[in-house]
């Protein structure tokens, strides 16, 4: 019989749950055991697992982070740590392993393959940050935490004619910022990938204000500065008082939306029904809207490309 583990790794993600839930039901449905894997690399080098049964993912989906925990491994990068979880995998005869997680999660679940683990990885990071998919699952509901923050800020923005830095996740790829930027009617975003006119964007104020314009936002990720140091430059440059909201780690909360809950359900579903069928080595991604499976040495070597045709248009509607 085919025994088929489960673990999420790096920051939790809303979504994680959905996923847990496709593989462990999936699994079962096709004859499998499924075992879930606490803590991410962590737990399996403990050997703290627990088998799954279809109980065990009752009313989860909706719930954000991760039933199963998550963790980042020092120990897993180590030659002990990482014979150590082999050694695990063998001892409870799990012969098939899911890993759902971003970068690092899965370059871990890569090292896995190259020497002969079953293994398909998941993504699963609200950065979405991974070149190979289109989107990875949580990012969208990050975005909606983002752009419901920034629909409160702007209330007390106006009202009292400020500014606003709101500095969103994003150390490396400034995808929060870009579509929160949009969806949620921001002047300016500021990201890592590319830089910024700070003359262009205090013109840009300055003529609001002049034509009315009681608020104005400007959303930076946090790997593109600092963001309360910009925003004094910004009120000396402009006259205009502003402040900086942080958003953290609420971002990473809440409960999934629909789209990341579908993602997660259908992105799990392929995992195990691949896993099952084929041997590991690959991770499961969207492309142009249709989930696939990919090499995922491969889909590692991946670059992320920022979305300049989404920035222009942010310019363009933010005038």
């Amino acid at each position: 019989m085919n025994k088929i583990g489960i673990l999420t790794s790096g920051g939790d993600s809303p979504g994680m749950n959905a996923v847990i839930r496709a593989v462990t039901r999936s699994g079962i449905y096709y004859g499998a055991e499924v075992y879930g894997i606490m803590n991410g690399y962590e737990g399996l080098i403990d050997g703290d697992i627990k088998q799954l049964f279809e109980s065990s993912v009752a009313d989860i989906i909706h719930r954000g982070g991760t039933v199963l925990g998550t963790s980042r491994s020092e120990r897993f990068m180590t030659k002990e740590g990482f014979n150590q979880a082999l050694k695990v995998l063998k001892d409870y005869g799990i012969n098939k392993l899911i890993v759902g997680g971003g970068d690092g999660s899965l370059r871990g679940a890569r090292e896995l393959a190259d020497v002969g683990i079953d293994v398909v990885g998941v993504p699963l990071s609200i950065d979405n940050d991974l070149g190979f998919t289109d989107y990875s699952i949580g990012f969208f509901t990050a975005v909606t935490t983002v752009t419901n923050a920034i629909s409160n800020i702007r209330d007390t923005t106006e009202s009292h004619g400020r500014a606003n830095i709101v500095e969103v996740m994003g150390r490396n790829c400034g995808d929060i910022a870009l579509y929160s930027g949009i969806a949620g009617g921001a002047e300016n975003i500021i990201v890592p990938e590319k830089g910024h006119d700070f003359k262009e964007i205090v013109k840009k104020a300055i003529v609001g204000k002049n034509r009315g314009k009681r608020h104005h936002i400007i959303i930076m990720a946090e790997g593109a500065g600092d963001s309360r140091k910009f925003a004094k430059e910004f009120e000396m440059a402009t006259g205009i008082d502003t402040k900086v909201t942080i958003l953290g780690y609420i971002q990473r909360g809440g409960s999934p939306n629909v789209l990341d809950r579908i993602l997660g359900s259908t992105m799990g579903n392929m995992a195990v029904e691949h896993i099952l069928n084929h041997l590991g080595g690959y991770a499961v991604g969207v492309k142009a809207g249709k989930v696939g499976i990919y090499s995922i040495a491969e889909a590692l070597k991946v670059e992320k490309v920022f979305d300049d045709n989404l920035d222009e248009i942010l310019k363009i509607i933010s005038i």
